[in-house]
């Protein structure tokens, strides 16, 4: 079975340094590899762009990094509507030819990724190209990869099937996962999901303090789907919530067997601050 190349971004440790995408113009601003790509504009092209989602309110708030490119996709629609232009390689890698492409302005919008950038100048089609020139020539790391600082970017050269089982172990996921595509994200829930959250108190003789260890769970439609305990600080969160997803009840049961309910009502991650029980 052939080896294919795939990467792996972790959100978790993405900082939105930037370096990925500036690594990547610093290869194609200027340089013409032909067979693989013309030279990138200096100016309005992103190949590696980096997505920020901020969830939750002060002070419980987290904020996501994606760094989003070509998906390099086996059921790629760039490469349906190319006619020849747009080519998937034995190693999974899909180019969109210089030459070939010419003047093919509709093949921007047939990427549901949005990755596909249209050079004014050259009147071309372009994207990133998992820098193929680059492998192709025994490097194992893209650029991107090369420069990220945390390590959140990893490109792997393995078969369907160990890509599967890598997927499952780690688990990954994709985006438009119809499309199939070869970049594969962990953690991707810290920018595709939402929280609820809080911080449980107690008031005794006066003084204000936080609750460790009080049981809480969360109810929807009066069924509880997920249960927590606070920590030392008193905090909770449930994450892993889909957007918009409606009401939900926060039942909170504390060490000396008080309980209280909170109602929320999800759109967007809430952080429900202080609840007094």
């Amino acid at each position: 079975m052939t080896n294919k190349w795939n990467m792996i971004v972790d959100v978790a440790e993405c900082t939105n340094c930037n370096l990925c995408t500036l690594a990547t113009m610093d290869e194609y601003v200027g340089n013409d590899f032909p067979g693989y790509s013309a030279p990138m504009p200096r100016h309005g092209h992103k190949w590696i762009d980096i997505l920020q989602k901020e969830r939750g309110q002060v002070p419980m708030v987290d904020v996501a990094f994606v760094p989003t490119m070509c998906n390099q996709c086996d059921n790629a629609p760039c490469v349906a509507k190319g006619a020849g232009a747009v080519t998937k390689r034995d190693d999974g890698i899909v180019i969109i030819d210089p030459i070939k492409s010419k003047g093919r302005k509709d093949l921007v919008d047939a990427c549901p990724h949005g990755h596909i950038w249209w050079n004014d100048e050259l009147q071309i089609p372009q994207a990133w190209t998992f820098d193929a020139h680059l492998l192709d020539q025994g490097w194992k790391q893209t650029r991107g990869q090369q420069s990220c600082p945390t390590g959140a970017m990893r490109a792997i050269k393995v078969s369907d099937d160990e890509m599967a089982r890598i997927a499952e172990d780690e688990v990954l996921t994709t985006m438009r996962p119809e499309t199939k595509p070869r970049v594969y994200y962990k953690n991707l829930y810290r920018y595709t999901t939402c929280f609820i959250g809080g911080s449980v108190s107690v008031e005794t003789n006066g003084a204000v303090d936080c609750v460790e260890t009080a049981t809480v769970r969360l109810l929807k439609d009066g069924v509880a789907i997920a249960a927590t305990v606070t920590d030392n600080y008193g905090d909770f969160k449930f994450d892993r919530l889909a957007e918009n997803s409606g009401d939900y009840v926060i039942e909170i049961t504390g060490a000396g067997r008080q309980t209280k309910t909170v109602s929320a009502r999800l759109g967007a991650s809430i952080n429900l601050g202080e609840i007094r029980i």
